[in-house]
């Protein structure tokens, strides 16, 4: 299966060489870029790329807004961030606005197509200088029983395993569950914080 791509960047030579690179490599297609958010508003919708690689600080929208507005428009688009800025407020108001995931630019190539593949598998790949940023959240808000009380132990180990980019599978393989049973989990994690999809629920359990 051919995984298609769609690039928001309004850095030339970075969109020009991204593309480039994914049009090379086997499985993986570049069907549209874009230099800014709201060219790529026009023409994302009719292009419905399996991902969308956004950077988040462009001339005039911002990439965080044009998430926003394209996971309203159409909601089942993977949308994967692909910035310079490692900011745990711009993470969480990515997340918040719909993004899959979020990556660095200086991730090496060979684990930004392990990304895209990973986000439509249903993970939410995260750079691991991300990733540790969230653990560090988890952990300096130790002890604030209160925005977890309403999961139980369970549930918040799968939500937590959300938070670092896990897909299904490896929730299930380290908690030694099956996928329906994870699936059960992240259903009621769903229903307790009164969200519709995972990057809601990390977003909302990291801010509470």
């Amino acid at each position: 299966m051919i995984i298609s791509v769609s690039i928001v960047d309004d850095e030339t030579g970075l969109r020009q060489s991204i593309a480039e690179y994914l049009d090379r490599a086997p499985g993986f297609r570049c069907v549209s870029a874009y230099a800014s958010a709201e060219e790529a508003l026009r023409g994302l919708p009719q292009d419905r790329p399996d991902v969308v690689l956004m950077d988040i600080k462009m001339a005039r929208m911002t990439g965080i807004e044009c998430v926003a507005r394209l996971k309203t428009d159409v909601p089942d688009l993977q949308v994967l961030m692909l910035t310079v800025y490692d900011d745990s407020e711009l993470i969480f108001q990515a997340l918040a606005a719909g993004a899959s995931g979020y990556l660095l630019k200086r991730l090496p190539p060979e684990k930004l197509l392990e990304a895209v593949r990973d986000v439509t598998g249903g993970g939410s790949p995260m750079s691991s200088g991300i990733a540790r940023k969230v653990v560090q959240y988890f952990q300096r808000r130790e002890g604030r029983t209160e925005p977890r009380a309403t999961l139980s132990p369970r549930e918040t180990e799968v939500v937590e395993a959300l938070a670092k980019g896990e897909a299904y599978k490896q929730i299930a393989d380290r908690l030694h569950l099956s996928i329906p049973t994870v699936r059960t989990y992240i259903r009621r994690v769903y229903e307790k914080l009164h969200v519709h999809s995972r990057t809601e629920a990390v977003a909302k359990y990291l801010r509470r």
